[in-house]
């Protein structure tokens, strides 16, 4: 906080300064709202669950393709929160432009929420997620497993974006890297807590800056619904699967063989 001085004049005459007083002060605000904060999390524990399972592989493939599904479930809510959330949610809240990044590295932007770098790991790490998830759910590795919409695209397509996931795993960990490094460089260095805001809700900031504002409950119940819709449509749940060729005992096929045909003799 900027720091103030009073000058006073002592029993001497001369004048002194006062005691340094703050200029202004800071109030306590709910910066993150409860969707934001569960969305974060959720996405925390499906990222970590699909590493875990990616590296583990075998039976626990079925689980890692779960976490994916969640994963796209979860990015189309945040998308959709950062348009019609609360104003700290809000995309345009938080946008690095060229001019807010170049305020940030000469020390003079000023703002609550995500700092403009921090808007860009953001931005970065939705993108690469949905991504991620998306080339997952249409992957094939042609021996156990099949994502649940690779079957919507032929085989040498599903290959192709198989590769570019898995070479696109080790951009997302370089990404996630710098994600924590960055939050303990904030916590370590500029005291600023990151994490306890998120798990919270609230930070201490300027009384002057702008008080954030909570979403609608109509805006809650179509971000929940979007995300449902895109959970359903990833599963591939809609689509039709072809039925299996009906078994045969070999007595009825061979009866069916030898005995004499009836009636008139097909067209051909």
């Amino acid at each position: 906080m900027a720091l103030q001085e009073a000058a006073v004049i002592d029993v001497a005459g001369n004048d002194v300064p006062d005691i340094a007083q703050p200029a202004s002060s800071t109030i306590r605000v709910q910066l993150w709202d409860l969707p934001l904060r569960l969305f974060h999390w959720s996405l925390v524990a499906a990222v970590t669950t699909a590493i875990i399972t990616g590296k583990a592989g075998g039976t626990w493939i079925e689980l890692h393709a779960k976490a994916g599904i969640a994963i796209v479930g979860l990015v189309v809510f945040r998308l959709v929160w950062g348009l019609i959330g609360s104003t700290s949610a809000r995309f345009h809240h938080f946008a690095p432009t060229p001019g807010k990044i170049l305020a940030y590295l000469q020390g003079r932007w000023r703002g609550i929420g995500h700092n403009p770098l921090g808007a860009l790991s953001v931005f970065a790490l939705l993108g690469l997620l949905g991504f991620q998830a998306g080339s997952g759910l249409l992957s094939n590795d042609d021996i156990s497993f099949a994502g649940p919409l690779a079957q919507l695209i032929g085989d040498d397509l599903s290959h192709t974006v198989t590769n570019w996931h898995h070479q696109a795993a080790n951009l997302l960990f370089v990404l996630l890297g710098l994600h924590i490094a960055a939050i303990a460089f904030y916590a370590r260095v500029k005291k600023d807590k990151l994490v306890k805001p998120m798990v919270t809700g609230w930070k201490d900031v300027p009384a002057d800056a702008p008080q954030p504002r909570r979403a609608r409950r109509i805006a809650l119940i179509a971000a929940l619904a979007l995300a449902l819709g895109a959970i359903y449509g990833t599963s591939g749940a809609w689509i039709k699967k072809d039925a299996p060729p009906p078994a045969t005992s070999p007595d009825t096929s061979t009866s069916a063989s030898t005995k004499p045909t009836q009636g008139n003799a097909p067209a051909w």
